[in-house]
């Protein structure tokens, strides 16, 4: 009876245990599976692509050159035929009959090329796009015109605004919600460019981003299952390495995208923390030439 005792405690012990295990497991499952269907499993493409088309070497994203404000005829074409992998311009609805989308940056309101003639110019390239949306009222039209082009477009696609106030922002963001409801029937792979809007004064002091704002970023971009990168003022990154160190960490999708405006002071040792602390695949650096040369040759860059 003694022994029958024992074999049945045993029993049940090793019943409690495999419950709980059971438990356990099931628990993980359910988490993973939560976690997965909120932060989604696209990555960016766009190094893969230019890896395979044999422009980089390596998967480190400071290896992508980039060419600003493509928003003429003679631009683009200047664009195609450059160095620079990425092509970037900015899209308006034009601001007279026939309203529709052309490439012109504020204050312009018109342009000698629309959104149509440009992307048939892109289309015989190799070269990836970053379409920058300055209103609302340009992108649901550009999506169309995006999606009729989009079996001729061989190279990757970034879409861009500034969807959230940031530090010493005074433009007006675009309504992140009206925004992602305008292009959530892109194709996946494309990458979303979700920004803030900011400010920067010589010989003042320029806030960083703070914890408001780079966690009200991640609750917009939580639920997309596509890749976002966050383009970030590189004047304004010493201070904030913490907030976006917490950012990057909360999905894989996510990447940075380094820029700086042409009358920044920029010194690109305060850069390194951003190299050395995240995958070189994790950070384009959008710089002016110089810096970026700069950057490259500072001890501890690689």
């Amino acid at each position: 009876m003694g022994v029958n005792k024992r074999s049945l405690r045993l029993y049940l012990i090793c019943a409690v245990i495999l419950i709980a295990t059971f438990i356990s497991v099931a628990s993980y499952l359910r988490y993973e599976s939560s976690s997965s269907s909120a932060t989604g499993s696209m990555r960016d493409q766009t190094l893969d692509y230019f890896l395979r088309k044999g422009a980089i070497h390596d998967r480190d994203a400071a290896d992508i050159n980039w060419y600003h404000a493509a928003n003429s005829r003679d631009k683009i074409n200047e664009a195609i035929k450059g160095p620079a992998q990425m092509i970037e311009a900015d899209v308006l609805l034009r601001g007279r009959d026939p309203e529709e989308p052309i490439m012109a940056h504020p204050p312009h309101t018109d342009s000698d090329i629309m959104l149509k003639e440009w992307l048939r110019v892109v289309e015989d390239s190799h070269k990836g796009i970053k379409l920058d949306f300055k209103s609302l009222a340009a992108v649901a039209p550009s999506m169309v015109l995006l999606e009729e082009a989009r079996a001729q477009l061989k190279g990757p696609v970034w879409i861009n605004a500034d969807v959230l106030p940031g530090p010493g922002g005074r433009a007006t963001p675009l309504d992140a919600q009206t925004f992602l409801q305008a292009v959530a029937q892109v194709a996946q792979e494309d990458v979303l460019s979700l920004g803030w809007t900011t400010g920067w004064s010589q010989d003042t002091d320029n806030p960083g981003y703070n914890w408001e704002m780079v966690q009200q970023m991640e609750t917009v971009c939580r639920p997309l299952e596509r890749p976002v990168t966050f383009p970030v003022r590189a004047a304004l990154l010493p201070q904030s390495f913490p907030q976006f160190q917490w950012l990057l960490q909360q999905s894989d999708r996510y990447t940075l995208t380094i820029w700086t405006g042409q009358d920044d002071v920029l010194n690109v040792e305060d850069l390194l923390p951003y190299r050395q602390h995240f995958h070189k695949s994790r950070i384009y650096y959008d710089l002016l030439d110089s810096q970026l040369s700069k950057f490259k040759t500072l001890p501890g860059y690689m």
